[in-house]
């Protein structure tokens, strides 16, 4: 039992920090690559992986859709479509901010994922919580606009950046929670599955724009400069991170689990500080009140279900006797 938490503490840990490294690794990149070959590059390459891994784990019959064909497209296009290309758009756009900007979007996860839990079940969650969301918003603001909101706001080449990187983590969020529809199936199979179809239609819309002469298709001597930068991305931010986050959320529970995503805009800003890159006290307060945030709020969940755990279980037996 022991090994096992320590195998899932040291997944999860893993996985974000290389979701953390991923950031600035891909804005160095973007210095020779436009950010949708990179991609493509990238998940085609851990596509064509993890089917090899389903295959030999499960078999062909894992890659029966089962009816649920459909469902795996749209939530596989949220994650490998939606959330790939846009945020590494967005974090180009955006040039050194973008590094910070989208580190810290993926960071509000947990945080987002509530609000869109709120208005699709049309559950308010405790006040509290909700005030924890605030508040992380509060430090995502602070890094954004490195504590000056108005010439953010005013400097509209930044606004757009800022909503597709916004999009591209709901995408994320919207594939994390459509896992549920998919019980019975292995994490390494949804994973799979979904990743084949989503980056399929990235692939699709890829092809469209280079065709359009929006986007050029890069040259060997591009792809062998960025070469080291993508065999990170397919590694760790990939397979890695996306099997290993999922394998060690099941060992220790999501709840646990996101507490890990704390280490996302630690990595991201340590990495930066070590590029050279300035890093304000704006950014440190900012990131600082994101992780008090989301510790408060996992601490508040814990004692509400040690409180509710013995109520639930009377209202079973009231139940059972009625």
């Amino acid at each position: 039992m022991k090994n096992n938490i320590l195998l899932g503490t040291f997944l999860c840990f893993i996985a974000s920090v290389s979701w953390g490294a991923m950031f600035p690794v891909a804005h160095d990149a973007f210095k020779y690559i436009d950010p949708f070959y990179f991609t493509i590059f990238r998940y085609g390459t851990v596509t064509a992986i993890l089917v090899v891994i389903l295959l030999w784990k499960e078999g062909k019959q894992a890659f029966r859709f089962e009816g649920k064909g459909i469902l795996l497209w749209f939530f596989g296009t949220m994650a490998f479509t939606v959330y790939n290309l846009l945020i590494f758009f967005g974090e180009n756009l955006l040039g050194g901010p973008g590094v910070m900007v989208a580190s810290i979007m993926e960071s509000l996860m947990p945080m987002i994922s509530i609000v869109i839990f709120w208005i699709l079940h049309r559950r308010r969650p405790f006040t509290f919580t909700l005030v924890c969301v605030l508040l992380a918003f509060i430090g995502a603001l602070l890094v954004i606009t490195k504590g000056n909101l108005s010439a953010f706001l005013s400097a509209t080449d930044n606004i757009i950046p800022f909503f597709l990187i916004l999009l591209a983590v709901i995408g994320w969020v919207v594939y994390t929670m459509g896992g549920n529809k998919f019980r019975g199936w292995s994490a390494l199979r949804y994973s799979t599955l979904s990743c084949l179809l989503g980056t399929g239609t990235a692939a699709v819309i890829v092809f469209v724009l280079t065709l359009s002469g929006k986007i050029d298709l890069p040259t060997m001597e591009t792809i062998k400069i960025v070469s080291p930068h993508l065999s990170f991305m397919i590694i760790f931010p990939g397979v890695i991170a996306l099997l290993g986050w999922n394998i060690g959320v099941s060992i220790l529970s999501p709840l646990n689990g996101l507490l890990f995503i704390n280490f996302v805009p630690v990595t991201t800003l340590v990495i930066s500080g070590i590029q050279g890159n300035e890093i304000t006290s704006y950014e440190v307060i900012g990131v600082g009140l994101i992780i008090f945030a989301l510790i408060s709020n996992n601490i508040f969940v814990r004692m509400r279900q040690k409180i509710d755990a013995p109520k639930q279980v009377k209202r079973s037996l009231q139940e059972s006797v009625s």
